[in-house]
Order: C-alpha cells, then structure tokens, then sequence
C-alpha cells in the first residue's frame, strides 16, 4: 500500500500523519466521502482500491443514530454496511476509516439541554465503540432553554464546553475498547452549514477571520483541559472554519485563495500540525481543489456533487430504459422519476424548506443541493431502481450514447469494481460517481 493507506498503522495515527505532512509542505490531504447511497459507497470503495489509498466515509448525526437516523442504522449498523460492501468491492477493510460528522445535539434540539446533551453523548459513546475513528464534535445550535434570542447560536464559550464534553464520553468509550485499539481522533470547530445543509445562498458566506477561529481554538482547548483531557487535545486533528466556497441549490461559490490568506498564515504559525476541515467543497473545480489542500485545508468533504452524478446517471438510464422498452409487447417499464417524484410529494419534510412553494420539488430536490438523496432508500424508490437495472442488464445499449443526456467518456471498468454482462448498466452509475471523486483523490495526492 501507499503512502496514505492503513498499512500497519491506526486510523488515528494514519490521519494524524496526512495532518503533518500537509503542514510540512506536502502535497497531501484526504478527501472524506459524506454519504450512505450504496453506489456511493461502492464507487469511493472502488476508487481507493484503484488508487491503493485509504478511504474515509462519514455519516452525519442526521443519518446514522442510536435510534436509526433517516437511514434506519445505528453506528453499528452503518459499520458493518459499509464493510459488507467493502468486502462486495474487493477493498480490504484496513483501508476504510469511518467518521462521524456533526457529532452533537442537533437532532435533539428542541429537549431541554440536559436531554439533548445525554443522547448526544451516547451517540458519540456509540461512534467510537462501532469503529468510528473520526469525530467531529459539534454543539454549535441552541437547545430548549438555553438564554438568549431563540434564533441566535449558542453562548461559544458554552459550546466548547459542550463539545469537551462529547470528548470526553468518546474517551471513556474508547477505554472500553479492547487493547490497542486506535484511539478517536478530533475534528472541532463550528462554522459550517448545519447537517442536511443551509437555507442561505452561497453569495452570502464570509471567511472565516483569524480572530474567530483563533477564538475557537483556545476555548476549545481550555474546555478540553478542564475536563482532563489533555491527552484527547493531542488528537486534534482539524479546526472547522469557513473558507469562503460553498454551494446553494442553484449556485457555486468558488475557492479564492487570496480571500483567506490571513486565515491560512495563522494557521502556519500555529506550533502544532493542525489542519483545516473544509465542508461544503461539492461543485469546487480541480484547481481549487487543488489550492484548498496546499492551503491545508486538508480534508476536504463531499457529499451532494456524488449522489447528484448518481441521480444524474440513473435519470439518463431510465431514458435509455424507455427507448428500449417503449414499444415492446409486454415489457414493465421502472417508472423510477415518477415513483421517486411521488414520494418526495408524500414527504416534503427533507425538500420544501428549501422551496419557494409546494410546487416547486423539482426545483427544491434537484438542484445542486440535491434534497432528492434523501429518498433512495425508500422502499418503493429501491424497488424501481432495482427495475430499471434488471430491464437494462440484458440490453446491448444500456448505456447512454455519447451526446446523449447523462453520458459520460466511459472510465476504465476496472477502476469502478466492474464485473460485465448483467451489471453494466450498475457500472455506468459508479463510474459516473468516480468521476465526481477524482479531481478530490487527484487533490489529495492519492489519485
């Protein structure tokens, strides 16, 4: 294995090592895939197999709880479901590292702090003891009870506070592990979108000052040590700022690294090898891609950009589907859009905040922030998928054509896990995510 693999080495202390050499000039970072869409998955199991890299997959508070997420799994469950794919693709299970992203009291905000706050230890508690080796601790929104105006974050000194605390149950939790297990790693620091996204557009962000972050750093620490947990503190691996790039559902705001050069020289003068968290890098071209990480903005999240290449490459199948099935005597065709549309329709919880109005789904669902994912795993949404692969699997065209929508310069099918025959049309979907994947592996120094 290469340089940014498991090898023999923890997932701690691989991570920690990309942190210090990035920080010691080297073209080196990890890109952090954020989803649970099992092609997804399987194409970054795949990529990291062809790029003999590692592969770090997170999932956030939202998807993955104790009480099932969005997803219907536990940290446990979510585990042992991307290990099983890992072992379907090939990929050594050393070679996946998971993560938790926003770690915290989000989905419980509406308890009363003391509540809120024990669930989210749990959630953390079970994180770590399911494997999770990266852990962003975020308690960054407000919770029933808490003074102040309802719309307005929380006092920061008492998010540090409460964020050492998430800390130190995923301590305790590691203790329980057995001997030798790698021990968490850290990721702190609030100034990203909340789990799911943010209503916002993205001509409204700011970079993060170096004040701010500085700010962050220090209570940060000083929560940590309060709590005793001075020995965590040296497994900081990144502060989450704002670098001035992110997405809305319709526009992309680019990387300009002459934006955040104050933030940047802070962060060079700081004695230790931390680095920056940058979220919301879905839409960012090669080249800023590239600048993000030789800015240290050393791990880079994605997301959106992935389930929209895969939403966009089963929509540009299910025209293949129609043409081919369209006048055939007794064919059953997947009606897929139409069965996803239905149920975003059902349930516009995850959409409509997002919309101008309830007509606007396909607005709201199929922008850039791509509100659809949410409903993949609804079981009548799999069940049209899994038609519309079956009617392809046998089809000499079950791929778009060039100049077709959706079609893509097809990738060599080793590189997406590809077998053949039958599972064409399933490879033209993970290749169509690869490609969302490589300027981030390219970036990174892995691909």
């Amino acid at each position: 294995m290469s340089v940014g693999t498991t090898g023999g080495g923890s997932p701690a202390g691989v991570l920690l090592e990309v942190a210090a050499a990035n920080r010691a000039g080297a073209r080196t970072g990890v890109y952090s895939v954020c989803s649970a869409n099992r092609f997804v998955l399987e194409a970054a199991l795949a990529k990291a197999v062809a790029d003999d890299s590692i592969v770090l997959i997170e999932s956030t508070c939202n998807q993955v709880n104790q009480f099932g997420g969005y997803m219907g799994m536990t940290p446990a469950g979510f585990r042992d479901y991307v290990l099983g794919l890992a072992d379907a693709t090939g990929c050594d299970r050393r070679r996946v590292i998971l993560g938790g992203d926003h770690l915290g009291p989000h989905v419980w905000r509406a308890e009363p702090a003391a509540r809120a706050m024990a669930k989210a230890r749990d959630l953390v508690r079970d994180c770590v003891l399911a494997g999770y080796a990266k852990i962003h601790l975020d308690a960054s929104m407000r919770l029933h009870g808490d003074p102040g105006a309802q719309a307005s974050p929380p006092d920061p000194g008492v998010a540090a506070e409460r964020a050492a605390e998430l800390a130190g149950a995923a301590e305790a939790a590691w203790g329980e592990l057995p001997a030798g297990s790698s021990p968490p790693v850290y990721v702190v620091g609030t100034e990203v979108p909340v789990p799911g996204g943010e209503l916002a557009g993205p001509q409204e962000v700011a970079v993060t000052q170096p004040r701010d972050a500085e700010r962050t750093l220090l209570r940060s620490e000083e929560a940590f040590r309060r709590r005793g947990l001075s020995d965590a503190w040296t497994r900081v691996l990144a502060l989450v700022v704002q670098p001035g790039a992110d997405f809305g559902g319709e526009a992309v705001t680019g990387y300009d690294r002459r934006r955040a050069r104050e933030l940047v020289a802070w962060l060079e003068g700081l004695p230790w090898p931390l680095v920056f968290e940058a979220h919301s890098t879905d839409y960012q071209t090669p080249a800023a891609l590239h600048e993000l990480v030789s800015d240290h903005f050393a791990v880079l999240k994605v997301g959106p950009a992935l389930t929209f290449a895969f939403r966009e490459a089963v929509f540009a199948l299910e025209e293949v589907e129609r043409k081919e099935l369209g006048g055939r005597a007794g064919a059953e065709p997947s009606r897929l859009r139409e069965t996803l549309e239905r149920a975003l329709r059902a349930d516009p919880r995850y959409w409509l905040p997002y919309a101008e109005d309830t007509a606007d789904v396909g607005r709201a669902a199929y922008g850039l922030s791509d509100r659809a994912r949410y409903y993949w795993a609804r079981p009548e949404v799999e069940r049209a998928l899994a038609r519309l692969l079956d009617n392809l699997s046998a089809s000499p065209a079950a791929e778009p054509r060039a100049g077709e929508p959706g079609a893509r310069e097809p990738a060599p099918l080793r590189a997406a896990g590809a077998t053949s025959g039958a599972d064409r049309p399933a490879d033209f979907v993970r290749r169509s995510i690869i490609e969302v994947l490589a300027p981030y592996a390219a970036a990174c120094g892995t691909g």
